[in-house]
């Protein structure tokens, strides 16, 4: 593991070349300042692709392989934006490698890979930490606050989905790739539960949904049982759109997120609207407000920085609870993947 200076960029690198990390990348330079983050090398399974990638986002280095990349002196922490059925593999191998980790989500395809991920960064003393972006832009920081202060009082209802429609079919139709809505799109509304309730595991899930004929689910509804009298209500579907809008329901109001409440510009209280405004992209981007897709990428930086093993914000502790949240969600659906049988 390399030794960082308080006074240095922290060296990023990236594996993979695709859509995510495209918009990660431009992200990255749009918004991050150079004094404090660079991107020295990029890695993919194909290497004209990631020579492509290179030239397109001026990474100076391109490695012909990930196992090179996450060996190189000149790089302290990974960006994997590959697809997750490979995220244990490439986040063990970077681990092993002395280097700390941004993995995109979900961290894991199920609970167990997630919890062994973890155990695996904790027990190389390496920073780790599930890339839920939505967590760092401003109307959540803001949410954050609002919950805090009890703006809308005892909350006892969150209320969020996510409909989009997917364009790539390998999304509906590849079980070796973990393709449905809940494992791909449904983290944004798990999340956001798990941020509303502390982190607390539900003591009951109970979910229906439709699956086509890959086996792999098109849509989900699931409701999920908390103390106290807490419900969360959460639904995906990867056929039409959704408003995408969430609410927060409390004895004192409702708090709402959204449109696009996974990455919202603008918070809605019981008394005020809050509107942000994000770095406008230099190159078109593949998925809505990615430009936010940077702010993580401060919080990475400070805790390295200070020698911490996991963010507050994305706890690992939290990793497992949404996780558990997801695949039961999954396994009441009939939704099984190969690593599901390990």
């Amino acid at each position: 593991m390399s030794v960082l200076n308080l006074g240095s960029p922290l060296r990023w690198g990236i594996l993979s070349s695709g859509a995510i990390s495209h918009d990660w990348a431009t992200a990255f330079h749009d918004y991050l300042s150079p004094n404090e983050h660079e991107i020295v090398g990029v890695a993919a399974r194909n290497k004209d692709s990631a020579q492509k990638f290179a030239k397109e986002h001026n990474i100076p280095k391109v490695f012909d392989s990930y196992e090179a990349l996450t060996k190189s002196d000149d790089i302290d922490v990974v960006y994997i934006g590959a697809v997750h059925p490979v995220h244990i593999t490439l986040g063990k191998l970077a681990l092993d490698n002395g280097k700390h980790v941004l993995c995109e989500k979900p961290l894991c395809v199920n609970t167990r890979e997630t919890k062994e991920l973890i155990e695996y960064a904790r027990e190389r003393k390496l920073f780790l930490m599930e890339a839920y972006w939505s967590r760092f832009f401003p109307a959540y920081e803001q949410l954050r606050e609002e919950l805090q202060k009890g703006t809308i009082g005892d909350v006892y209802q969150v209320t969020a989905g996510i409909g989009v429609k997917f364009d790539e079919n390998w999304r509906i139709s590849n079980k070796e790739l973990c393709a449905g809505s809940v494992l791909d799109i449904g983290s944004y509304p798990v999340q956001l539960a798990s941020q509303v309730f502390g982190g607390e595991r539900p003591y009951k899930i109970v979910a229906a949904g439709h699956l086509n004929e890959y086996e792999i689910d098109e849509s989900s509804s699931a409701t999920l049982l908390y103390s106290n009298g807490r419900t969360a209500s959460l639904s995906t579907h990867c056929k039409v759109e959704f408003p995408n809008e969430a609410f927060i329901i409390g004895t004192k109001g409702i708090i709402k997120l959204g449109p696009l409440f996974w990455a919202p510009t603008q918070l809605t209280t019981p008394t005020k609207t809050y509107e942000y405004q994000h770095p406008k992209p230099s190159k078109k981007l593949f998925f809505l407000n990615s430009e936010g897709l940077a702010f993580q990428c401060v919080e990475v930086r400070r805790c390295i920085m200070n020698g911490l093993l996991e963010s507050s914000i994305v706890s690992h502790e939290e990793s497992i609870v949404m996780a558990e949240m997801r695949e039961g969600i999954r396994k009441e659906l009939g939704v099984f993947y190969p690593q599901d049988a390990i």
